[in-house]
C-alpha cells in the first residue's frame, strides 16, 4: 500500500528532481509511484490520510499558502514585494529548515509527494506566464523611445558580460561538478534578467508608476524580460550536454518557426475572433476555454521542441489582444493562478533550497562576488545611460536599482538550470539567497535616493476665489468609469471654456490596484488599448477637438482606494490645480433613486476632502449629462447661498458659469430674521492694480465670515451690474424645517445647483437640524436633501468645499491671532502670493470690466 524506495545513493536528496530519473546522472533515488493511492479509506479505517496523494497535496497546498500569506503580512510593514515572502516560505518550509525536522519532512513533505506537488505547481507557472505575456503590450516596445531600449541593452549586456568573465575566471571554485560553458551561460541569464512582474508591483507600492522613472523602468523591464526569453531559449538549446550541433540548431529553428507561427498565424485569428463578438457583449466561455487549451498546446509545442513549455506559453499570451478578450481573461484566471498555484512553484524552489548543502565558503565568498559585480555592473551601467540622457545621479541610480529588481524570471531560470544539472545544490541555494536579498534592497533603496524634482512651494490659485473669474481654470477631473465622461463635459460646456478663459482639464481615469500587472500597466496602454480607458479618453479628446478654449491631458492613476487620494492629491499639486471634481458615489437609476456604484468611492471621495491642496467639487449627475440637457440653447443654474468659504467657492464657480451666453444664475441668499449686513473691515493694504482682485481675497486685519461674504457679494454685483442673466433673491428663513421647505418650493427649470458643503455657520439654526439626518456627510447637509429620496426634483447638484489656509496675513505683517500665527512666507501660498502679487504684469481690461444697468 505505500509507496517504496527501492534504491537510494547516501540516503540524500537527488540533485534532480525524483520525478525525472531517465537523464544521464539521474540515478540517485528511485521511487516507486503507487498508480491506486489518490483518495483514502478514511481514518477510521486505520489508515492515515497523508499515505494517499490527494489529502497529502491539499495538506500541503494549505500549508504553503497560509504560510506565503503570513510572511507578506508580516513583510508589509518593510514594503517588500511578494515575491519575497513566497520564495522565503519556500525556504522556510523546505530543507533548509523545517526539513531538518524528520517528522516533518517524511509526513508533510515526503519524496514521494513531489511528483504531484510539481506538476501542478508547473501548471500554475504555465498559466501565469501565460498572463505575463498577456499584460505585455509589444507595442510598447515600439513606443517606448531609444532611451528606454537602450536603458535595456545595457541592463542585460554589462551584467552578461562581467558576470560571465568574472565566473570563467573562477570557474575551478564555482563550477566544480557541472559542465562548465552551459553553467555559464545559464548564470549571464540569471544576471541579466529584470523581473518586469515584481518591478510593476514595487513601482506601483512606492507611488512611482506614473512618475517619468516609473515610465522608463516598465518600459525598459518590458524590453528586458523579452530579450530574457529569448536568452533563456538559446541557453537551453546550448546547454543539452549531450546533444551534438545540428541538435541544438534543430531546437533554435523549431523556436522561431514556432514563434513566427504564433504571430503570423494564432494572432490573426484572436483578432478574427475579437472582430466577431458584437459590440456590448462579452466572449463566450466555449471561446475562452479554446483559448485556454491553446496555452497547455502551446507549452506541450515548445517541450517537445527541446524548450521549456513555459516559453510556449508566454508567446502565446504575448500574440493575444490586450483589449476586452485579455480584461476577460484575467479577471477569470488571475487570482486563482496567482494566488494558489504561483506559490506552490516558489515552494517548489524552497525545497529544492537546501543550506545545508552550502558547506565550501571560498565557493559561496566567489558566487557572490560574481553576483555583486554583476549587480553592480547593471546599476552603473544604467546610472551613465540615465545620466547621458540628461538625468540625474540620484534618477539613475534608483532607475539602476529597479532595473536590478530579481524574482519569479530568475526563480524558473535557476530551476531550469537546475533540472538540466547545469547548477547543483550549492550554486542553486546560494544564487537564490543572494536574489531575493538583491530585491529586498531594491524598495528602501529607492524611496531614500530617489527625490522627484521638488514642487513649487505654493501656487496661488489654490481656490476659485482667488483666480480671476475670466483667468484659465485648471480643473482635474476624476473619472472612474465611462459613465462619469458626460456629466463632466456636461459641466465643462457651463463652464464658459473659451480662448480668453481658457480650461486646462487633467483627466484622470482611477484604477484600483488589486496586485494585478494589468492595473499597472493601464498607465503605459496610451494607444492600441481596446479598454475603458480609451473611451474615457477619447471622449475628453473628441470633446477637446469639438470646443476652442478647452485642453483636455489623459491620465491613469493605479492604485488601492485606501491610499488613492494621496496620488490625487500629488498629482492636483505638481499640475497647480484650483478645482478637484469627483464624481458621487451612487448614480441614478430608472425610477429617480440613487444606487451605490462601489462602496469604496465614498471613502475614496471622503479621503480627498480631508487631504486636498486645493478646492473640490463632488458632482451628483440627476440628468445634467442627458443629451436633452446638453442640447438647451438656455441652461438654468441655482446657487444656494448660506454663507462661509464652501458657498464663496460655489458663487466664484457661479460667477465663472455666468459668463456662457447660455446660462442663467438664480442666487439664493437665505438669511435670518432680522439680518443687518455688518460694517465692512477696514484695509491697511496698498491699492490693487486696476482688474485685479489679490487684496480681497486677504485679510489684513482679522474679519468674521459675515464681512467675507459681504465684501464678496458686494464684489459680485459691482462687476455685474446690468446682468439680466443674474437674479439675485433673499429668502427669510428661522430654522432648518423653514430653509427645507424654501428649498422644495424652488423653481423646478434649473437644471444644476451649486451649494456649499459646509452652509454658513455649524450651528446656524438654518441648518443645524439637517446636519443631525445627513445620509452623505460629504455632501453637506443642503447637498445631502438635494439628492435625497425625499426632494422630489431631479436637478444635478455640484458640492463644493473651499482650499482653506488659516495663515492669511501679508509678510511683514504680525501676526492678528495666534492661531494663525505659523507657517513662515516660504512656507505659506498665500504670503507667497502677496509677495509676488506686485510683480506681475497688470493684465489688461480685468476681465470684461463693469456691466451697465441694475443688478
Amino acid at each position: 500500500m505505500a509507496d517504496t524506495m527501492l534504491g537510494s545513493t547516501g540516503g540524500e536528496l537527488p540533485a534532480k528532481n525524483v520525478t525525472g530519473m531517465t537523464g544521464t546522472g539521474a540515478a540517485e533515488a528511485v521511487v516507486c509511484y503507487s498508480p491506486m493511492m489518490v483518495t483514502t479509506y478514511g481514518i477510521w479505517q486505520g489508515v492515515s490520510p497523508l499515505e494517499f496523494s490527494l489529502p497529502l497535496f491539499i495538506l500541503q497546498t494549505a500549508i504553503i499558502v497560509g504560510t506565503t500569506r503570513l510572511l507578506v503580512v508580516l513583510l508589509k510593514p518593510f514594503r517588500q514585494p511578494r515575491v519575497i515572502a513566497e520564495i522565503l516560505a519556500g525556504v522556510i518550509l523546505g530543507p533548509s529548515l523545517m526539513g531538518q525536522v524528520g517528522t516533518w519532512a517524511g509526513t508533510v513533505f515526503p519524496l514521494r509527494s513531489l511528483l504531484t506537488l510539481e506538476t501542478v505547481a508547473h501548471l500554475g507557472l504555465l498559466y501565469f506566464l501565460f498572463l505575463v505575456g498577456l499584460e505585455m503590450d509589444v507595442n510598447v516596445i515600439k513606443r517606448s523611445g531609444k532611451k528606454a531600449v537602450i536603458i535595456a541593452v545595457a541592463g542585460m549586456a554589462l551584467p552578461f558580460c562581467i558576470g560571465t568573465a568574472t565566473s570563467f575566471i573562477f570557474r575551478h571554485q564555482v563550477s566544480k561538478n557541472v559542465h562548465q560553458a552551459s553553467f555559464l551561460l545559464f548564470l549571464g541569464v540569471a544576471l541579466s534578467v529584470t523581473a518586469f512582474p515584481v518591478l510593476a508591483r514595487i513601482l506601483a507600492e512606492i507611488k512611482l508608476l506614473n512618475s517619468d522613472l516609473g515610465k522608463i523602468a516598465m518600459s525598459a523591464a518590458i524590453v528586458n524580460d523579452v530579450c530574457a526569453w529569448i536568452l533563456l531559449a538559446l541557453a537551453i538549446a546550448i546547454s543539452e550536454v549531450n546533444s551534438t550541433p545540428f541538435s541544438s540548431l534543430w531546437v533554435l529553428l523549431s523556436g522561431v518557426a514556432f514563434v513566427l507561427a504564433c504571430f503570423y498565424v494564432v494572432r490573426p485569428g484572436m483578432w478574427w475572433l475579437v472582430r466577431r463578438v458584437p459590440e456590448g457583449e462579452t466572449i463566450s466561455d466555449v471561446q475562452i476555454t479554446l483559448i485556454l487549451t491553446g496555452v497547455m498546446i502551446a507549452g506541450v509545442c515548445t517541450d517537445a521542441i527541446g524548450i521549456h513549455s513555459v516559453f510556449g506559453a508566454f508567446v502565446y499570451g504575448l500574440v493575444i489582444p490586450s483589449g476586452e478578450l485579455g480584461v476577460v481573461l484575467i479577471e477569470k484566471m488571475e487570482d486563482f493562478v496567482t494566488g494558489l498555484l504561483l506559490p506552490l512553484f516558489f515552494a517548489i524552489s524552497g525545497l529544492r533550497t537546501n543550506l545545508t548543502r552550502v558547506r565550501d565558503p571560498t565557493t559561496v565568498g566567489l558566487l557572490v562576488l560574481v553576483f555583486v559585480m554583476a549587480s553592480f555592473a547593471k546599476i552603473m551601467g544604467t546610472i551613465l545611460i540615465a545620466i547621458s540622457y540628461t538625468m540625474t545621479f540620484r534618477d539613475g541610480v534608483a532607475l539602476g536599482f529597479l532595473m536590478n529588481t530579481r524574482g519569479l524570471v530568475e526563480m524558473i531560470v535557476l530551476n531550469i538550470g537546475r533540472d538540466k544539472q547545469v547548477l547543483d545544490d550549492e550554486s542553486f541555494a546560494v544564487m537564490v539567497l543572494v536574489s531575493v536579498a538583491m530585491t529586498a534592497l531594491v524598495t528602501p533603496v529607492v524611496t531614500t535616493v530617489y527625490r522627484p524634482a521638488q514642487r513649487l512651494v505654493g501656487y496661488k490659485r489654490r481656490n476659485l476665489q482667488r483666480s480671476k473669474h475670466d483667468a484659465e481654470l485648471r480643473m482635474l477631473a476624476c473619472v472612474h468609469t465611462t459613465r462619469n465622461v458626460p456629466s463632466i463635459i456636461s459641466l465643462l460646456e457651463l463652464s464658459n471654456p473659451t480662448k480668453r478663459s481658457p480650461i486646462f482639464i487633467y483627466a484622470l481615469h482611477l484604477v484600483e490596484l488589486t496586485g494585478r500587472a494589468s492595473n499597472m500597466l493601464a498607465a503605459h496602454h496610451t494607444a492600441g488599448n481596446q479598454g475603458a480607458s480609451e473611451h474615457i479618453f477619447n471622449a475628453f479628446e473628441n470633446y477637446e477637438e469639438s470646443v476652442g478654449g478647452v485642453s483636455v491631458q489623459a491620465l491613469t492613476a493605479v492604485s488601492p482606494y485606501q491610499t488613492m487620494h494621496e496620488d490625487v492629491s500629488v498629482l492636483a499639486e505638481d499640475k497647480h490645480v484650483s478645482l478637484i471634481v469627483l464624481p458621487f458615489h451612487k448614480q441614478q437609476t430608472v425610477d429617480g433613486g440613487m444606487e451605490p456604484i462601489n462602496p469604496n468611492l465614498r471613502g475614496f471621495n471622503e479621503s480627498i476632502l480631508a487631504a486636498a491642496p486645493c478646492s473640490i467639487g463632488i458632482l451628483v449627475d440627476r440628468g445634467i449629462s442627458a443629451a436633452t440637457a446638453r442640447m438647451a440653447s438656455v441652461h438654468h443654474v441655482a446657487l444656494l447661498f448660506f454663507g462661509g468659504p464652501d458657498d464663496r467657492e460655489g458663487l466664484a464657480y457661479a460667477w465663472r458659469l455666468v459668463e456662457n451666453p447660455g446660462v442663467c444664475l438664480t442666487i439664493i441668499r437665505f438669511i435670518p430674521p432680522g439680518y443687518t449686513p455688518p460694517p465692512p473691515a477696514a484695509t491697511m493694504a496698498p491699492p490693487a492694480v486696476a482688474g485685479s482682485r489679490a487684496i480681497t481675497i486677504v485679510p489684513d486685519i482679522p474679519r468674521t465670515e459675515r464681512q467675507m461674504d459681504e465684501e464678496y457679494l458686494n464684489e459680485f454685483r459691482s462687476r455685474n451690474v446690468g446682468n439680466e442673466a443674474i437674479l439675485y433673491a433673499e429668502q427669510v428663513v428661522a430654522n432648518s424645517e423653514e430653509t427645507m421647505a424654501a428649498i422644495r418650493n424652488l423653481d423646478n427649470a434649473h437644471e444644476l445647483y451649486i451649494v456649499g458643503r459646509q452652509p454658513g455657520d455649524e450651528s446656524s439654526p438654518l441648518t443645524s437640524a439637517l446636519t443631525e439626518w445627513m445620509e452623505s456627510p460629504e455632501l453637506g447637509p443642503i447637498g445631502d436633501l438635494l439628492v435625497s429620496s425625499e426632494f422630489s426634483k431631479m436637478v444635478s447638484v455640484l458640492v463644493m468645499q473651499q482650499y482653506v489656509i488659516t495663515a492669511a496675513q501679508p509678510a511683514g505683517m504680525a501676526p492678528v491671532v495666534a492661531a494663525q500665527a505659523g507657517p513662515t512666507i516660504a512656507d505659506d501660498p498665500v504670503r507667497q502670493y502677496l509677495t509676488n502679487a506686485n510683480q506681475r504684469s497688470p493684465m489688461s481690461g480685468g476681465g470684461r470690466g463693469v456691466w451697465g444697468g441694475g443688478f
